[in-house]
């Protein structure tokens, strides 16, 4: 089930970033006097009386040269608005209604979107008469609330999550692969969902983020069906300057998350970067199956051997995701497409794939016999019994006398003895450690 996103926005100096730390749990967001402290968008995954929702801070923005701060402010706030599912617009008890509470308001009235008025800084009963005033601004009941005191939050996060789905409540089941194209702006995701589809079903244009939001299409596919998921470009956070892209980011992210696997789009022409590091890390964090596709093939000048040399620079570089699996491709000549949804199909498969725990022991033990873990404590860590706890999104349990002193260099020893017996290729595994 995706997550609601819910936007904080406001002018300036209202206390949107301490709210979002209020509502996180955590210092997540730079709180200072200054007005416009908070340069970068701020996203966390926040959650109340079981239901759960990415929170946005807008926070202060800071203009272009010559451009007035109150202009700025209004046109984040309407991408904001355009973007978010709910929003929250922070008003100050302090200073009153000011020019450009009433220019956001006016906005938030025409976009049709859920909207709760949070009026801050109410830290005391004797600021409570101040809180009607803020009717003036026609969007409903002004809620009281002090955000560095954690006043009144309760009964707003009730009202603010109301319309929320508990994490408990179960979507109807879409039996369909749901397959996220993702990727750097201009690698070629939507031309290759174009090619997959056979028809211009998303723009492509040279540009770099031309598609802002994510886009659904059901591919056909030898009679089996299939959700394609084409996503915005990710961009290093350095370089999310555009509101547009950075709430494009967040819907990506929220697009891996209702996926069951990620196609991530590498350029071959510039090879692996950072970024695409960056993007394939985000997909293994959420445990979907995932795919290299490796666009603009027909650009490489070949010779004897190119495909293996690229193969092997490219498994260098991805280091420890070198179970995911390469395919190179050309989405302008459709050479090799079709080989993206093969792999996707026999993916699919190891995603639910199930080990017996008779051969998990028979296999794995030996393999721990000849390297057993060490430990820098100067106790003996013996691994006993190994099991397969999870079947989609595979997760093994290994049970050791001293698990907290198994380290991360030798769980990945684990998973790769259980990728070389039993496969899981383009699969991220799970080993939790428990006392035997």
């Amino acid at each position: 089930m995706s997550r609601a996103i819910v936007a904080i926005v406001g002018r300036t100096n209202v206390g949107k970033s301490t709210l979002f730390n209020r509502i996180v749990g955590q210092r997540e967001a730079i709180v200072h006097a200054t007005p416009a402290v908070t340069r970068d968008r701020h996203t966390a995954e926040a959650e109340w009386a079981g239901k759960s929702f990415t929170l946005v801070d807008t926070g202060g923005y800071i203009p272009r040269a010559g451009s007035q701060i109150e202009a700025a402010v209004r046109e984040h706030a309407k991408i904001a608005i355009a973007e978010a599912d709910s929003v929250v617009l922070v008003v100050d008890s302090v200073s009153g209604i000011m020019p450009t509470d009433d220019d956001i308001a006016r906005i938030l009235r025409r976009s049709n979107k859920r909207v709760v008025l949070a009026v801050n800084k109410v830290d005391s009963d004797r600021l409570e008469p101040e809180v009607g005033r803020f009717y003036e601004l026609g969007l409903g009941t002004p809620l009281a609330i002090s955000a560095l005191l954690g006043r009144g939050i309760g009964d707003f996060l009730d009202i603010l999550t109301s319309d929320i789905k508990t994490n408990d409540v179960e979507e109807a089941v879409d039996l369909r692969l749901k397959i996220a194209i993702v990727g750097k702006p201009n690698v070629g995701k939507s031309s290759l969902v174009n090619a997959l589809l056979g028809h211009e079903r998303a723009i492509v244009l040279e540009m770099p983020g031309t598609t802002r939001d994510s886009i659904d299409s059901e591919l056909k596919y030898h009679g089996e069906a299939f959700v394609l998921i084409d996503t915005a470009g990710l961009r290093r956070k350095s370089r999310i300057k555009e509101s547009v892209e950075f709430y494009s980011t967040i819907r990506v992210f929220r697009s891996l998350e209702r996926c069951d696997l990620a196609v991530v789009v590498v350029d071959a022409t510039t090879g692996l970067e950072k970024q695409d590091l960056r993007i394939i890390q985000q997909v293994v964090e959420r445990n979907r199956g995932i795919v290299l596709a490796i666009n603009k093939w027909d650009l490489i000048q070949k010779e004897t051997k190119t495909a293996e040399r690229f193969e092997k620079e490219f498994q260098r570089a991805l280091r420890v995701f070198d179970f995911i699996p390469l395919v190179f491709i050309s989405a302008k000549t459709k050479q090799r497409v079709h080989k993206v949804i093969e792999f996707a199909k026999k993916i699919q498969k190891e995603l639910v794939k199930r080990i017996d725990t008779s051969d998990l022991n028979r296999s794995l033990l030996e393999e721990i016999r000849k390297r057993p873990p060490t430990s820098t404590s100067g106790k003996e860590v013996r691994i006993k019994y190994v099991t397969q706890i999870q079947r989609k999104m595979p997760v093994f349990a290994f049970f050791a006398n001293e698990p907290q002193l198994v380290k991360e260099q030798y769980k990945r020893f684990l998973k790769n003895k259980i990728r070389q017996h039993f496969g899981f290729e383009g699969v991220p595994l799970t080993i939790v450690m428990r006392r035997k």
